[in-house]
Protein backbone atom coordinates (compact mmCIF):
# COMPACT_ATOMS: atom_id res chain seq x y z
CA UNK A 1 0.00 0.00 0.00
CA UNK A 2 1.51 3.31 -1.12
CA UNK A 3 1.63 6.17 1.35
CA UNK A 4 0.41 9.33 -0.38
CA UNK A 5 0.24 12.82 1.11
CA UNK A 6 -1.82 15.55 -0.59
CA UNK A 7 -0.72 19.16 -0.06
CA UNK A 8 -3.36 21.87 -0.55
CA UNK A 9 -2.89 25.59 0.13
CA UNK A 10 -5.86 27.75 1.02
CA UNK A 11 -5.69 31.51 0.53
CA UNK A 12 -9.06 33.25 0.80
CA UNK A 13 -10.68 30.32 -1.00
CA UNK A 14 -12.64 28.40 1.61
CA UNK A 15 -15.45 27.33 -0.72
CA UNK A 16 -13.02 26.10 -3.37
CA UNK A 17 -10.97 24.24 -0.76
CA UNK A 18 -14.04 22.56 0.67
CA UNK A 19 -15.21 21.47 -2.80
CA UNK A 20 -11.73 20.13 -3.57
CA UNK A 21 -11.73 18.20 -0.28
CA UNK A 22 -15.14 16.73 -1.11
CA UNK A 23 -13.78 15.39 -4.43
CA UNK A 24 -10.87 13.76 -2.58
CA UNK A 25 -13.34 12.20 -0.14
CA UNK A 26 -15.22 10.72 -3.12
CA UNK A 27 -12.05 9.29 -4.70
CA UNK A 28 -11.29 5.59 -5.10
CA UNK A 29 -8.52 5.08 -2.55
CA UNK A 30 -8.08 1.33 -2.99
CA UNK A 31 -4.50 0.35 -2.03
CA UNK A 32 -3.70 3.95 -1.05
CA UNK A 33 -2.81 5.16 2.43
CA UNK A 34 -3.83 8.80 2.06
CA UNK A 35 -3.21 11.81 4.31
CA UNK A 36 -4.25 15.35 3.35
CA UNK A 37 -2.33 18.42 4.50
CA UNK A 38 -4.26 21.69 4.28
CA UNK A 39 -2.17 24.83 4.81
CA UNK A 40 -3.79 28.23 5.23
CA UNK A 41 -1.61 31.09 3.95
CA UNK A 42 -2.86 33.78 6.33
CA UNK A 43 -6.26 34.12 4.68
CA UNK A 44 -8.23 37.29 5.40
CA UNK A 45 -11.43 35.25 5.54
CA UNK A 46 -11.78 32.99 8.55
CA UNK A 47 -10.50 29.49 7.82
CA UNK A 48 -9.67 27.02 10.54
CA UNK A 49 -9.45 23.29 11.18
CA UNK A 50 -13.19 23.17 11.83
CA UNK A 51 -13.79 24.19 8.20
CA UNK A 52 -12.24 20.92 6.99
CA UNK A 53 -14.42 17.83 6.92
CA UNK A 54 -13.04 14.35 6.23
CA UNK A 55 -14.98 11.30 7.38
CA UNK A 56 -12.40 8.60 6.70
CA UNK A 57 -9.18 10.36 5.67
CA UNK A 58 -6.60 11.60 8.20
CA UNK A 59 -5.54 15.21 7.72
CA UNK A 60 -3.21 17.82 9.16
CA UNK A 61 -4.03 21.50 9.27
CA UNK A 62 -1.22 24.09 9.17
CA UNK A 63 -2.03 27.73 9.93
CA UNK A 64 0.55 30.19 8.64
CA UNK A 65 0.70 33.66 10.17
CA UNK A 66 1.82 35.18 6.87
CA UNK A 67 1.32 34.42 3.20
CA UNK A 68 4.23 32.14 2.28
CA UNK A 69 3.21 31.77 -1.36
CA UNK A 70 2.96 28.57 -3.38
CA UNK A 71 6.58 27.48 -3.05
CA UNK A 72 7.25 27.81 0.68
CA UNK A 73 3.66 26.96 1.61
CA UNK A 74 3.99 23.59 -0.12
CA UNK A 75 7.59 23.11 1.04
CA UNK A 76 6.49 23.06 4.68
CA UNK A 77 3.91 20.39 3.86
CA UNK A 78 6.46 18.44 1.83
CA UNK A 79 8.86 18.33 4.78
CA UNK A 80 6.07 17.06 7.04
CA UNK A 81 5.11 14.38 4.50
CA UNK A 82 8.70 13.20 4.01
CA UNK A 83 9.25 13.04 7.78
CA UNK A 84 6.18 10.81 8.02
CA UNK A 85 7.22 8.27 5.41
CA UNK A 86 5.52 9.51 2.23
CA UNK A 87 6.08 7.49 -0.94
CA UNK A 88 4.45 10.19 -3.07
CA UNK A 89 3.34 13.77 -2.49
CA UNK A 90 0.55 15.32 -4.54
CA UNK A 91 0.78 19.09 -4.99
CA UNK A 92 -2.78 20.20 -5.63
CA UNK A 93 -4.49 23.53 -6.26
CA UNK A 94 -7.45 24.16 -4.02
CA UNK A 95 -9.56 25.24 -7.03
CA UNK A 96 -9.83 21.79 -8.63
CA UNK A 97 -12.29 18.91 -8.63
CA UNK A 98 -10.78 15.43 -8.99
CA UNK A 99 -12.21 12.55 -10.96
CA UNK A 100 -12.70 9.62 -8.59
CA UNK A 101 -9.91 7.59 -10.24
CA UNK A 102 -7.38 10.42 -10.54
CA UNK A 103 -5.25 9.58 -7.51
CA UNK A 104 -4.97 5.87 -8.27
CA UNK A 105 -4.08 6.44 -11.93
CA UNK A 106 -1.32 8.85 -10.96
CA UNK A 107 0.23 6.39 -8.51
CA UNK A 108 0.05 3.55 -11.04
CA UNK A 109 2.15 5.57 -13.51
CA UNK A 110 5.35 5.65 -11.46
CA UNK A 111 8.46 3.68 -12.38
CA UNK A 112 12.01 3.97 -11.01
CA UNK A 113 13.04 6.77 -13.39
CA UNK A 114 9.79 8.78 -13.10
CA UNK A 115 9.87 11.77 -10.75
CA UNK A 116 6.56 13.52 -11.48
CA UNK A 117 3.23 12.54 -13.01
CA UNK A 118 0.62 15.13 -13.99
CA UNK A 119 -2.94 14.40 -15.15
CA UNK A 120 -5.06 15.69 -17.98
CA UNK A 121 -6.63 18.91 -16.73
CA UNK A 122 -9.90 20.33 -18.05
CA UNK A 123 -11.34 23.77 -17.53
CA UNK A 124 -14.16 23.60 -15.02
CA UNK A 125 -17.45 24.59 -16.63
CA UNK A 126 -17.65 28.37 -16.95
CA UNK A 127 -13.92 28.95 -16.46
CA UNK A 128 -12.81 28.58 -20.09
CA UNK A 129 -10.67 31.32 -21.67
CA UNK A 130 -13.16 31.63 -24.55
CA UNK A 131 -16.54 31.01 -22.98
CA UNK A 132 -18.63 31.63 -26.12
CA UNK A 133 -16.65 29.27 -28.35
CA UNK A 134 -18.13 25.99 -27.15
CA UNK A 135 -21.41 24.15 -27.32
CA UNK A 136 -23.08 23.35 -24.02
CA UNK A 137 -22.31 19.66 -24.51
CA UNK A 138 -18.58 20.47 -24.78
CA UNK A 139 -18.30 22.25 -21.44
CA UNK A 140 -16.26 20.25 -18.97
CA UNK A 141 -14.36 18.66 -21.87
CA UNK A 142 -12.25 21.69 -22.81
CA UNK A 143 -8.56 21.03 -22.15
CA UNK A 144 -6.43 23.29 -19.96
CA UNK A 145 -3.34 21.03 -19.81
CA UNK A 146 -2.40 17.85 -21.66
CA UNK A 147 1.34 18.05 -21.05
CA UNK A 148 3.71 21.01 -21.27
CA UNK A 149 5.96 22.17 -24.11
CA UNK A 150 8.89 24.48 -23.34
CA UNK A 151 10.54 26.88 -25.82
CA UNK A 152 13.83 27.66 -24.08
CA UNK A 153 14.97 30.14 -26.73
CA UNK A 154 12.00 32.39 -26.03
CA UNK A 155 11.41 31.33 -22.41
CA UNK A 156 7.86 30.43 -23.26
CA UNK A 157 6.05 27.41 -21.87
CA UNK A 158 2.68 26.34 -23.20
CA UNK A 159 0.12 23.74 -22.35
CA UNK A 160 -0.54 21.14 -25.03
CA UNK A 161 -4.16 21.08 -26.14
CA UNK A 162 -5.22 24.25 -24.35
CA UNK A 163 -8.68 25.45 -25.48
CA UNK A 164 -9.26 22.25 -27.51
CA UNK A 165 -12.30 20.08 -26.93
CA UNK A 166 -11.17 16.62 -25.90
CA UNK A 167 -11.84 14.03 -28.60
CA UNK A 168 -9.15 11.63 -27.40
CA UNK A 169 -6.33 13.39 -29.29
CA UNK A 170 -4.18 13.50 -26.12
CA UNK A 171 -4.99 10.07 -24.70
CA UNK A 172 -1.47 8.66 -24.84
CA UNK A 173 0.81 8.62 -21.80
CA UNK A 174 3.94 10.53 -22.73
CA UNK A 175 6.96 12.33 -21.35
CA UNK A 176 6.45 16.05 -21.05
CA UNK A 177 8.70 19.11 -20.72
CA UNK A 178 7.16 20.27 -17.46
CA UNK A 179 4.47 19.33 -14.99
CA UNK A 180 1.76 21.74 -13.88
CA UNK A 181 1.70 22.83 -10.26
CA UNK A 182 -2.07 22.73 -10.52
CA UNK A 183 -1.69 18.99 -9.95
CA UNK A 184 1.62 17.16 -9.84
CA UNK A 185 2.38 13.93 -7.98
CA UNK A 186 6.05 13.69 -7.01
CA UNK A 187 8.02 10.73 -5.70
CA UNK A 188 9.79 11.15 -2.37
CA UNK A 189 13.11 10.06 -3.90
CA UNK A 190 12.86 12.97 -6.37
CA UNK A 191 12.89 15.44 -3.48
CA UNK A 192 15.85 13.57 -2.05
CA UNK A 193 17.81 14.19 -5.27
CA UNK A 194 17.09 17.86 -6.01
CA UNK A 195 15.28 19.30 -2.99
CA UNK A 196 11.89 21.04 -2.88
CA UNK A 197 10.46 24.09 -4.64
CA UNK A 198 12.73 27.13 -4.94
CA UNK A 199 11.07 29.68 -2.66
CA UNK A 200 12.63 32.58 -4.57
CA UNK A 201 9.68 32.25 -6.96
CA UNK A 202 6.92 32.59 -4.33
CA UNK A 203 4.26 32.08 -7.01
CA UNK A 204 4.50 30.95 -10.69
CA UNK A 205 7.34 29.10 -12.47
CA UNK A 206 8.32 27.08 -9.39
CA UNK A 207 6.71 23.97 -10.92
CA UNK A 208 8.70 24.35 -14.15
CA UNK A 209 11.88 25.05 -12.19
CA UNK A 210 11.46 21.81 -10.23
CA UNK A 211 10.66 19.94 -13.46
CA UNK A 212 13.87 21.15 -15.12
CA UNK A 213 16.04 20.31 -12.10
CA UNK A 214 14.64 16.80 -12.07
CA UNK A 215 15.15 16.34 -15.80
CA UNK A 216 18.78 17.44 -15.37
CA UNK A 217 19.05 14.71 -12.72
CA UNK A 218 17.90 12.17 -15.39
CA UNK A 219 14.36 11.73 -14.12
CA UNK A 220 11.27 11.63 -16.36
CA UNK A 221 8.20 13.88 -16.13
CA UNK A 222 5.05 12.11 -17.32
CA UNK A 223 1.66 13.21 -18.55
CA UNK A 224 -0.99 10.62 -17.68
CA UNK A 225 -4.34 11.12 -19.46
CA UNK A 226 -6.10 8.30 -17.56
CA UNK A 227 -5.96 10.63 -14.55
CA UNK A 228 -7.95 13.83 -14.93
CA UNK A 229 -9.59 16.69 -13.06
CA UNK A 230 -11.32 20.04 -13.58
CA UNK A 231 -9.65 23.39 -12.84
CA UNK A 232 -11.35 26.71 -12.03
CA UNK A 233 -8.62 28.49 -13.97
CA UNK A 234 -6.83 31.31 -12.10
CA UNK A 235 -9.67 31.58 -9.61
CA UNK A 236 -7.34 31.42 -6.61
CA UNK A 237 -5.03 34.06 -8.13
CA UNK A 238 -7.62 36.73 -8.83
CA UNK A 239 -8.16 35.89 -12.48
CA UNK A 240 -6.01 35.95 -15.60
CA UNK A 241 -4.18 39.20 -16.35
CA UNK A 242 -4.30 40.51 -12.79
CA UNK A 243 -1.69 42.79 -11.21
CA UNK A 244 -0.50 39.79 -9.20
CA UNK A 245 0.16 37.80 -12.37
CA UNK A 246 1.83 40.80 -14.05
CA UNK A 247 4.29 41.07 -11.18
CA UNK A 248 5.20 37.46 -10.44
CA UNK A 249 5.15 36.14 -14.00
CA UNK A 250 7.34 39.01 -15.24
CA UNK A 251 9.89 38.72 -12.42
CA UNK A 252 9.93 34.92 -12.30
CA UNK A 253 10.21 34.47 -16.05
CA UNK A 254 13.48 36.40 -15.83
CA UNK A 255 14.60 34.30 -12.87
CA UNK A 256 13.78 31.07 -14.68
CA UNK A 257 15.29 32.26 -17.96
CA UNK A 258 18.62 33.27 -16.46
CA UNK A 259 18.80 29.91 -14.70
CA UNK A 260 17.98 27.52 -17.55
CA UNK A 261 18.44 29.16 -20.96
CA UNK A 262 21.45 29.71 -23.29
CA UNK A 263 23.43 32.95 -23.44
CA UNK A 264 21.65 34.32 -26.52
CA UNK A 265 18.34 34.03 -24.69
CA UNK A 266 19.72 35.77 -21.61
CA UNK A 267 20.81 38.69 -23.81
CA UNK A 268 17.33 38.82 -25.39
CA UNK A 269 15.77 38.83 -21.91
CA UNK A 270 17.83 41.86 -20.91
CA UNK A 271 16.62 43.73 -24.00
CA UNK A 272 13.04 42.67 -23.39
CA UNK A 273 13.19 43.76 -19.75
CA UNK A 274 14.35 47.25 -20.82
CA UNK A 275 11.35 47.52 -23.13
CA UNK A 276 9.06 46.54 -20.26
CA UNK A 277 10.58 49.30 -18.14
CA UNK A 278 9.72 51.76 -20.91
CA UNK A 279 6.31 50.52 -22.01
CA UNK A 280 5.08 47.87 -19.57
CA UNK A 281 2.25 47.97 -17.06
CA UNK A 282 2.91 49.11 -13.48
CA UNK A 283 3.45 45.70 -11.90
CA UNK A 284 5.38 44.34 -14.88
CA UNK A 285 7.85 47.21 -14.42
CA UNK A 286 8.08 46.48 -10.69
CA UNK A 287 8.75 42.83 -11.47
CA UNK A 288 11.69 43.76 -13.71
CA UNK A 289 13.13 46.11 -11.10
CA UNK A 290 12.86 43.49 -8.37
CA UNK A 291 14.55 40.87 -10.53
CA UNK A 292 17.62 43.06 -10.98
CA UNK A 293 17.55 44.06 -7.30
CA UNK A 294 17.34 40.33 -6.42
CA UNK A 295 14.18 41.03 -4.45
CA UNK A 296 12.67 37.55 -4.53
CA UNK A 297 10.18 35.63 -2.43
CA UNK A 298 7.10 37.74 -1.86
CA UNK A 299 8.99 40.76 -3.23
CA UNK A 300 7.28 44.12 -3.57
CA UNK A 301 3.78 42.96 -4.43
CA UNK A 302 1.10 44.02 -1.95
Amino acid sequence: MKKVFVSIINFNGKKNTQECIASIEDSDLTDLNLTVIVSDNASKEEFNEKDISFKNIPFKFIKHEENLGFAQGHNDAIQYALANGADYILILNNDVILDKNCLRELVKSFEDDVAIVSPKIYFAKGYEFHKDRYRKSELGKVIWYAGGEMDFLNVFGKHRGVDEVDHGQFDRETETDFASGCCMMISSKAFGKVGSFDDKYFLYYEDNDLSQRLKKANFKILYQPKAYLWHKNADSAGGSGSDLQDYYITRNRLLFGFKFTPLRTKIALVRESLLILLNGRKWQKRGVVDFYLRNFGKGSYR
